[in-house]
C-alpha cells in the first residue's frame, strides 16, 4: 500500500486524511500540537512539527512514503517541497516554493520577471525599516508584512500616522525566519480584491476560482471574512489576470496542484499578484469550489502529492456561491449563533461551527480566530454581495 506523509492536522485539514484514505492509500501525519483532531485520523502519527525539515525528512525516509502533502498550510509548504525532493518524490521544485512562501523572495522575483510588483523591499532589523519610513524611502500608505505568515497575522496598512515601531515589532514577531517586507500600496479598481484557488495539471491552469476577497471594516479590515464567485471583473481585466497566473506558473514551472492566490488590478489596469501560495487555500475553499464546479478538489490535491494522473474533468462552474467565516468583533464567550430565519432557510446551505457555548473568542485581527464557516447560496450577484457586505442584516454572534 502507498503511503502519504501529511503535514498538518487541523480541523480544515483532517478532509485531506480522509480523502487519501478513501483512496486507499496509508497516511502518515505529522503535527506538534498535542490536541490536533488529525492524529485520530491518520493512521500513523507523528509528534513533530512541520516546519522542522530534517525531523520531517528523517520521518519521511523511515516511513518510506511516496508523496507528501501540505493541504491548506502555508509554512509547511516549503518543507514538503524539500523532503519530496531530497526523495525523489512528486513536488514542484524547492527553489519555486520558497520564492512563493516569502514575500521579499516573491517580490524580487516578479520584478525579476517582469510583473506588475509594489515597490518593496525587505528588512532583517526593525531599525532599519524604521529609518527608511521616516526618511521618505516609501510614500505612504504601505504594508508592513512578515515575509512567512500567512492568515494575514502580523499585517498592517501604514498611512503615516500610526506608531511606526510597534507596527514593525508586530510584523517580526509572526514572522519564522525574522524578516519583513515593506512595500507601496496598491489602490484596486474593483471593489474587492481577488482571491481564490487555481488548480494546475501538467502545467496548464485548468480551475480558475477566482472569487471577490470580502472584509468587515469592524474587524482587521486587512482579514478575510468571506468569499463569493463568481469574481467581480471586466471580461478584459479577468483575461489579464488568467493570462498573469498562466505565466507565473510557467516561470516557476509548476507542473501539478492547488494554488492559492490574492491579486490586484489597479486603477490603470494593471494586474499585481499579491500573495500566490504553492497549496490550497484554507477557510474551506477547495470545498466551496467543489460545489461550484462540480469536482473533488481535495481528492485532485492528493492525487498530484502522488504523482498520480488526474482524471479528465470539465470544469463547469455554477454561480452563486459564498462562503463567509463567523467571527467577533471582541472579546468574550460564545453563546450562540443568530441567523435571520428567512434567510437561513433560502441562502445558508452548510454550517461549521468550532465553537461551542462557553468557549472563549477573541478579536477577529487574524484569520486563525475564526468561530466557524457559513455555505452559501443566491440567485444572483446583487443579492450575494449584500449579503457579503453586510452580514449585521442576518447574523448575530452573541457573546456571555
Amino acid at each position: 500500500m502507498k503511503k502519504l506523509l501529511l503535514l498538518g492536522g487541523s480541523a480544515q485539514q483532517v478532509v485531506a486524511i480522509d480523502t487519501a484514505k478513501r483512496l486507499g492509500y496509508q497516511t502518515v501525519l505529522c503535527d506538534y500540537l498535542p490536541d490536533n483532531p488529525g492524529q485520530t485520523h491518520a493512521d500513523i502519527f507523528y509528534p513533530a512539527s512541520t516546519t522542522d525539515m530534517r525531523a520531517v525528512l528523517e520521518i519521511a525516509s523511515k516511513e518510506r512514503v511516496d508523496g507528501v502533502l501540505a493541504y491548506a498550510s502555508d509554512p509547511a509548504a516549503p518543507t514538503a517541497a524539500w523532503v519530496a525532493e531530497r526523495l525523489g518524490l512528486p513536488t514542484s521544485s524547492y527553489a519555486s516554493v520558497d520564492i512563493l512562501c516569502h514575500k521579499d523572495k516573491f517580490r524580487a522575483f516578479l520584478a525579476e520577471n517582469g510583473f506588475h510588483a509594489p515597490k518593496a523591499r525587505g528588512y532583517s532589523e526593525p531599525a532599519a525599516a524604521l529609518n527608511d519610513l521616516e526618511n521618505g524611502e516609501f510614500a505612504f500608505p504601505v504594508i508592513v508584512k512578515p515575509v512567512d505568515s500567512s492568515g494575514s497575522k502580523g499585517v498592517s496598512v501604514l498611512r503615516g500616522q500610526e506608531p511606526l515601531p510597534a507596527a514593525l515589532n508586530a510584523a517580526f514577531s509572526f514572522s519564522r525566519a525574522g524578516r519583513i517586507v515593506v512595500e507601496e500600496y496598491i489602490e484596486k479598481r474593483h471593489p474587492y480584491l481577488i482571491g481564490g484557488d487555481i488548480f494546475v495539471v501538467d502545467g496548464e491552469v485548468r480551475v480558475w476560482g477566482l472569487m471577490n476577497c470580502h472584509r468587515d471594516a469592524r474587524a482587521n479590515p486587512l482579514v478575510p471574512v468571506g468569499k463569493s464567485y463568481p469574481a467581480l471583473l471586466e471580461a478584459e481585466d479577468l483575461e489579464q489576470v488568467r493570462r498573469t497566473l498562466q505565466t507565473l506558473v510557467d516561470r516557476l514551472h509548476i507542473r501539478s496542484g492547488a494554488m492559492n492566490v490574492e491579486l490586484v488590478v489597479d486603477k490603470a489596469g494593471r494586474v499585481f499578484p499579491i500573495d500566490i501560495g504553492p497549496r490550497a487555500g484554507g477557510n474551506m475553499i477547495p470545498d466551496l469550489l467543489g460545489r461550484i464546479f462540480s469536482l473533488d478538489l481535495v481528492e485532485m490535491s492528493v492525487l498530484a502529492a502522488m504523482g498520480e494522473a488526474i482524471p479528465p474533468f470539465t470544469c463547469r462552474a455554477e454561480p452563486f456561491w459564498a462562503t463567509y467565516n463567523l467571527h467577533s468583533v471582541k472579546d468574550g464567550r460564545f453563546r450562540e449563533l443568530l441567523l435571520q430565519p428567512a434567510f437561513e432557510k433560502a441562502h445558508i446551505v452548510a454550517k461549521h461551527l468550532y465553537k461551542k457555548p462557553g468557549d472563549p473568542v477573541e478579536y477577529f485581527d487574524n484569520a486563525s480566530k475564526a468561530l466557524g464557516i457559513l455555505f452559501l447560496k443566491f440567485d444572483g450577484m446583487e443579492p450575494m454581495l449584500r449579503a457579503m457586505d453586510h452580514p449585521e442584516e442576518w447574523l448575530r454572534v452573541s457573546l456571555a
